[in-house]
């Protein structure tokens, strides 16, 4: 579980995002963030029971800063309002499909698959869904996975793709700039005790996905 400790930083941080209150309450910071390693810390050896090709990580392989790039954003706000993890091969910095948790007040929610991969990664994961179309479908329409995911999330072209025959059947398929699927997760069960059975069982159904897109994205 994570404690009403976590929660209540953050919403304290919408509140204050400012550099000033963050120097001067950075203990709790710290106290949250350490909490949150420490959920991660169970996640990640839980997840390579299922998925032993994330091989070994820690914590701060998953965690992603808490300060915000600024550099090219109209939002200068320093600090991100949530914590987040992705556990993936390689860490967070990998451009591999994982497992990702976003802790928010009101607006938690776990993740899966992969997020605007690069141009060439992007190609060959669509080509994988072209010659094997049946074998995704088979995944994403699977009975366990729609139970928790709806549907694939993201940005779609408007046309079809490059390289790719329009009249395709599932062209639709195609279309995605991201393979990602979402399940949103409330704060009563943020700070449940069933958290992390909760999570292990979401993610667990994501691992076809993911190594649908990683077998087809090998670098």
């Amino acid at each position: 579980m994570i404690s009403p400790n976590v929660l209540q930083f953050l919403e304290f941080l919408k509140k204050n995002n400012n550099r000033e209150w963050f120097r001067v309450n950075k203990s709790l910071y710290e106290e949250a963030k350490v909490e949150v390693e420490s959920f991660v810390n169970q996640l990640i050896p839980a997840v390579r029971k299922f998925d032993n090709e994330i091989g070994i990580l820690s914590p701060n392989d998953c965690l992603f800063r808490i300060y915000r790039d600024v550099r090219f954003s109209k939002d200068k706000s320093p600090y991100k309002i949530n914590f987040g993890g992705f556990i993936t091969k390689g860490g967070r910095k990998a451009c591999n499909a994982g497992y990702y948790l976003h802790i928010e007040p009101q607006n938690s929610f776990l993740g899966g698959g992969i997020y605007m991969p690069a141009g060439a990664s992007l190609k060959a994961i669509r080509q994988e869904i072209y010659y094997n179309v049946d074998e995704f479908k088979k995944i994403i329409y699977d009975d366990d996975f729609v139970k928790y995911f709806k549907e694939l999330e993201g940005e779609k072209l408007v046309r079809p793709p490059k390289d790719f025959p329009p009249d395709f059947s599932d062209i639709e398929l195609l279309k995605f700039k991201s393979y990602v699927v979402l399940h949103p997760l409330s704060d009563k069960i943020l700070l449940s005790e069933d958290l992390l059975k909760l999570v292990i069982k979401i993610f667990k159904s994501m691992l076809p996905l993911n190594h649908f897109i990683n077998h087809s994205n090998i670098k």
